[in-house]
């Protein structure tokens, strides 16, 4: 198992809070008020009903202690650990209605993020052997993007940037509407700075080529190649940008695709496509 670091939950805060409070509505959870007796507790497991690797734990914690502080949550596998059926990610003890009353938020944030761990932790075994690292894409959840990355990492993967704002991708309309390869990759060196990258996107060999010639990119994503063009393309380049195979990079290409020598491969199914892990609440 690998260590990894959280994000601060100031930040994850306000994402469990909205979830709550659109699943609690305006007059909180009536099902549990009804029939629960105030005073009744008990204790619960989170478990996994499948295999995979783990992710959300953090926001499942946060849910709990958002609707009681009292309840005590004990995290039994981090993120980042393997699961298999039956394994105990989490065990609570407190309040039986504050447990079933953020029970459904916890679950959905964990299952949605172990899926997307499981299914990255499955590309990166594809790569094994070589020097390829899987990364993501911006193709999340709208507001969920910074813990659907999160998850990429607990499944091993790399994350690209998180948003417009992170480094300059020149991708095909903004080469047809700025002039071209060369006037491209000329405008955004001039307003780069030190901290930034270029990359820019090209789909053929001779596009490739032009690139190279003009100078000014740091990564040359490498958009929709089939696999014997990846390779002519790392071939190439020679060392002299980072490489990224992108566009049609389902599971049963990767290995292939990695085998090219590519350095990065981004697949926007790690987030888009990822199936729940099933998990489950039990008393």
């Amino acid at each position: 198992m690998t260590a990894y670091s959280t994000l601060p939950d100031l930040i994850l805060e306000p994402l469990v809070r909205a979830a709550l409070l659109e699943d609690l509505g305006q007059y909180g959870d009536i099902t549990t008020r009804a029939v629960i007796p105030a005073d009744t507790t008990y204790d619960a497991r989170i478990n996994a009903r499948g295999t995979g690797i783990v992710s959300g734990m953090q926001l499942a914690a946060i849910a709990f202690r958002l609707v009681d502080p009292a309840l005590k949550v004990t995290t039994h596998l981090p993120d980042g650990s393997p699961c298999n059926p039956g394994d105990t990610l989490m065990k609570l003890s407190g309040s039986a209605a504050s447990i079933l009353s953020a029970e459904r938020v916890a679950l959905n944030f964990a299952g949605r993020l172990c899926g997307i761990a499981t299914l990255t932790n499955r590309f990166v075994a594809e790569t094994r052997g070589t020097k390829t690292r899987i990364t993501c894409t911006r193709k999340t959840t709208p507001g969920l993007r910074a813990v659907e990355k999160q998850a990429v990492l607990h499944g091993g993967g790399f994350n690209h940037r998180f948003g417009l704002s992170d480094a300059i991708l020149i991708k095909d309309n903004h080469i047809a509407a700025a002039g071209g390869i060369a006037a491209v990759l000329t405008s955004a060196r001039a307003v780069a700075s030190h901290m930034v990258r270029v990359e820019i996107e090209v789909d053929r060999l001779d596009q490739l080529e032009l690139v190279l010639a003009s100078g000014g990119a740091d990564v040359v994503l490498l958009d929709n190649m089939d696999t014997a063009t990846l390779r002519e393309a790392v071939q190439l380049v020679a060392g002299r940008l980072v490489t990224e195979a992108s566009g049609n990079m389902t599971l049963p290409r990767i290995a292939e695709v990695a085998a090219t020598g590519v350095d990065y491969i981004s697949s926007g199914a790690l987030t888009h496509s990822a199936m729940t892990l099933d998990l489950g609440l039990d008393f």
